[in-house]
């Protein structure tokens, strides 16, 4: 690998880190699906990490979120997330919008989005906030999920997590699938919900639509992280143009 392809060390958080990994490695059984993984997200910032399918991004998420054991250290405000369950984690404002979206299909959207209370929100306000920011959930608030089109029920998806008040927002694969006119919905959804004071860790195949948003960007490929550094700064990288942006 070329002198360009080392990880920068130079990159600073916004402010006082909120997420601290270090050292981490996830293995399933004999696969080791991460290595030695370092990355910081600061409060209020949009960290994203890009990398292609397979690559590790999803198994980031669910580690960060306290869904998979690990070695190595994630701390969320600086406490360890081991020995954490999922649902304690999100009592403490550490919310996971997954890649599945899991909705309750038979559900309404509004029953959906309810759920996103049961542990952390106040459901008046947050559905007010969901509303005004997916007009379209409120539209369609009495449709069951299931039979929303993909991109509505993305929003779905967000929204709920969104109810639960987030201190920090873990986005998996947000607009996979998605059709252009969706895109720019979601878009402009995860800019508002930057501010709104939510820090968010992206994890997202498309490398433009990350770039357009996150303040720093890792890459990582085959659960290593190879490249690291602001938009601009991987924009001007030749491997990152040359294998992720068209050249």
């Amino acid at each position: 690998m070329s002198s360009e392809a080392t990880v920068s060390d130079t990159t600073e958080t916004s402010g006082e880190d909120v997420l601290s990994i270090s050292g981490l490695n996830v293995s399933y059984g004999k696969v080791q699906a991460l290595r030695s993984v370092d990355l910081t997200v600061g409060e209020g910032e949009i960290v994203s990490v890009i990398g292609p399918n397979g690559a590790g991004k999803s198994t980031l998420a669910n580690t960060v979120t306290g869904f998979i054991d690990y070695d190595g250290t994630v701390e969320y405000r600086g406490q360890s997330v081991a020995n954490r369950t999922p649902e304690s984690l999100v009592e403490d404002g550490l919310i996971h919008c997954t890649e599945s979206r899991d909705l309750f299909g038979f559900m309404s959207v509004e029953d959906n989005l309810d759920l996103g209370t049961y542990v952390r929100g106040d459901y008046d306000e947050r559905l007010a906030f969901v509303y005004d920011l997916f007009p379209t959930l409120e539209e369609r608030k009495d449709q069951h999920a299931q039979t929303m089109s993909g991109g509505e029920q993305q929003m779905l998806a967000i929204g709920r997590a969104l109810m639960s008040d987030p201190d920090v927002l873990v986005l998996d694969e947000p607009t996979l699938g998605l059709a252009p006119v969706i895109l720019e919905d979601i878009s402009e959804g995860i800019d508002r919900i930057q501010e709104e004071g939510v820090t968010i860790l992206l994890c997202e195949q498309n490398v433009t639509f990350a770039m357009n948003h996150a303040d720093r960007i890792h890459l990582l490929e085959n659960g290593e992280i190879v490249r690291e550094g602001s938009p601009d700064e991987l924009r001007d990288d030749d491997y990152i143009r040359e294998s992720y942006l068209g050249g």
